[in-house]
């Protein structure tokens, strides 16, 4: 096979034609007959025309394909439920779960983690996409969670894959002129994310706390009840034999600091809204300090953060004992210093949320051809004015709206050298590798693979 367009095959027929030496239809259904040949190009193949395939006939039937396949391999989409509720009872723990935002370059930088995870005999990780990314990266659920799949098969993966759906986020405007609207459109969001197999998601209704209001439980009474109503409907439509994974949020990041007030609060209004037998959430994200992307200074570099790690201890503790939950959740930590992530294990935080960080690496690796960055930026310059506040520099213009270069730019994205896409990849892998041993998340294949089922 060719690169560019020459990959495209030209009908659902020719899938199993051109693949005819690597699988076969077997009952209906696609099974592998040569893994090595799979792994080697056929999956590479299958997974460009699943992600940008002009037909979407055939677009569908690559994704069903790599589906079954992935079956017939063993790699299966998971709730982390059963890990958390273990680390909040206290029979696991000693390490932060990372989770991975991917905006572009999905494949490859999915293969670097399960690269990076094999390497560490790491089985708790998630891949995540927020609301706000799947818009402006193009990358529908169905979408992101095939190309994860097919990430899997190609780096030998086995065993449980979690995908969570990230801030899937109220919009505080929207909330206000049309409150059941919007609801309704997260509502719809939640669906398409189950379906594609999305069996971890954090709820973000703290947009919608009013601090105006007289005491803290009424500040946080929007956010309990929407988070509540939004449980009650994920537990409802969940596939028979799967308990999602669903996390809370108590402060909007890159607010003031979460406090224990505002957690009990929460959890205690929260509490009294799901039904008996309804599983509740199994986490609580808090603000630290940190920022979604980091605060950029106008040279364009990442101004330093202090994160409050007796916030996450404190909150951590309270959440386990009070409330059994696993812990607290950390956002926007990937432009954090290095040797900031060993503490999040070592202060409780049960999973710490990582993407810019990447985002960064992919642009700014000397493997990303120049000449498709500087029309990424002139398309930014063009197109993206509005986003361009008095008082910024060009600099923080780009850094702060180069992620929406992800979307327009995906296929000239994809047909990147390969040579290109293995280097960027290895300074990935290697990242990736760091922070699982700064998280302690290492060694736990076992732990994982006897709780998840």
């Amino acid at each position: 096979m060719g690169s560019g367009s020459e990959r495209f095959f030209d009908s659902t027929g020719d899938i199993f034609e051109s693949l005819k030496c690597c699988i076969e239809k077997k009952d209906g259904v696609a099974v592998v007959t040569d893994e090595p040949s799979l792994r080697e190009d056929c999956i590479d193949v299958l997974v460009y025309n699943a992600a940008i395939n002009p037909d979407a006939e055939i677009k569908a039937g690559a994704r069903a394909v790599i589906r079954e396949l992935a079956k017939d391999l063993g790699i299966r989409l998971a709730s982390i439920q059963n890990l958390y509720e273990a680390m909040g009872s206290g029979k696991a723990g000693g390490f932060t779960v990372p989770a991975i935002n991917i905006r572009g370059l999905t494949y490859y930088t999915a293969r670097a983690v399960f690269r990076a995870a094999k390497k560490n005999d790491a089985m708790a990780f998630i891949f995540e996409i927020a609301k706000s990314e799947i818009a402006y990266t193009e990358q529908e659920p169905d979408e992101y969670a095939i190309t994860i799949l097919a990430s899997a098969i190609k780096e030998g993966h086995r065993g449980s894959v979690f995908i969570q759906g990230d801030h899937f986020q109220i919009n505080a405007k929207n909330y206000g002129t049309d409150s059941e609207k919007e609801v309704s459109s997260v509502k719809n969001l939640i669906s398409k994310a189950l379906k594609a197999g999305f069996y971890n998601i954090d709820i973000d209704a703290s947009t919608v706390v009013d601090l105006s209001k007289p005491n803290i439980t009424e500040e946080q009474r929007p956010n309990f009840e929407i988070t509540a109503e939004l449980t009650k409907f994920i537990r409802a439509n969940e596939p028979e034999g799967i308990t999602v994974s669903i996390g809370g949020e108590i402060g909007e990041v890159g607010k003031k600091n979460s406090t224990e007030e505002e957690l009990r609060a929460f959890m205690d209004g929260y509490l009294e809204l799901i039904d008996n037998g309804v599983t509740g959430i199994s986490k609580v994200s808090v603000q630290t300090g940190t920022s979604h992307g980091g605060v950029v200074l106008p040279d364009g570099s990442i101004a330093k953060v202090a994160v409050d790690f007796d916030t996450i201890e404190q909150l951590t503790k309270v959440s386990k004992d009070s409330y059994g939950l696993s812990g607290v959740v950390q956002h926007g930590a990937s432009t954090l210093p290095d040797d900031a992530f060993h503490v999040f294990p070592e202060r409780g935080a049960s999973e710490v949320h990582l993407a810019t960080g990447f985002q960064n690496m992919l642009y700014d690796s000397e493997a990303f051809p120049k000449e498709l960055k500087d029309e990424v930026y002139a398309y930014l310059k063009e197109n993206m004015k509005a986003d361009w506040a008095d008082g910024l520099t060009e600099e923080q213009f780009i850094y702060k709206t180069r992620k929406k270069g992800f979307g327009p730019f995906k296929k000239k994205m994809w047909d990147i050298s390969e040579d290109s896409k293995a280097k960027i990849g290895q300074e990935l892998e290697d990242r990736f590798d760091m922070l699982f041993k700064s998280l302690k998340a290492v060694n736990n294949s076992g732990l994982v693979n006897g709780l998840v089922k």
